[in-house]
């Protein structure tokens, strides 16, 4: 499953940077879902982490945290856990790996994309250096568009829309994943912890 998600994730990843520039958009199904083209240099859905010593730090724990995520579901899978919990670990574990091969490695590999599709390899070099890639982002779903009523205390009379965030596969992947585990799973947790509790005291 991971690979399976991982080579659908940098599959499109590289179609849209080779094949579209930076705020290129396509609309894709009537006026709600899109491929519109932005990277961002931090988190999920467009989120930044501020400077190039955050964006390393930034990609460095996402390293630590993929392992340890594939680390815990490998323990997890020898004792036997539900098949749904494994399939939303591994979800997790696929989407942090996918966005850290952008942030690692796309910026030595591509050409930037301002005004056109990027060039894979380019003779000179890369936009970035390594740690330093901005993570590929293209699914955009506009589903409700409208204004902001005069009597709001917040942004009256503006324009709304949701869903704003662009994001990309391997984003959906974490937070589906995520999502399995809050709605299905978290008692298993909450029992795990109950039985260790005599244990301990016990002790």
């Amino acid at each position: 499953m991971i690979i399976l998600i991982l080579a659908f994730d940098q599959v499109l990843k590289i179609w849209i940077k080779t094949n579209f520039y930076l705020g290129q958009e396509q609309r894709i199904l009537g006026n709600w879902f899109f491929l519109h083209f932005v990277e961002n240099r931090g988190m999920a859905f467009g989120f930044e982490f501020a400077g190039r010593y955050g964006k390393v730090i930034l990609t460095l724990f996402r390293l630590v945290a993929a392992g340890a995520i594939f680390w815990y579901l490998l323990k997890l899978i020898k004792k036997g856990i539900p098949t749904g919990l494994v399939i939303s670990i591994a979800l997790i574990c696929a989407g942090a790996l996918g966005n850290i091969i952008d942030s690692a490695f796309y910026g030595l590999l591509f050409s930037d994309s301002y005004g056109r599709a990027a060039q894979f390899l380019p003779p000179g070099g890369g936009y970035e250096t390594f740690l330093h890639g901005s993570v590929v982002d293209m699914l955009f779903f506009p589903l409700i568009k409208g204004t902001w009523p005069s009597w709001s205390p917040i942004n009256a009379g503006q324009p709304f829309l949701f869903f704003r965030p662009v994001f990309n596969i391997a984003d959906s992947s974490i937070t589906i994943g995520i999502s399995i585990i809050l709605i299905f799973f978290r008692k298993h947790f909450s029992d795990t912890e109950l039985k260790k509790e005599p244990v301990e005291k016990a002790e």
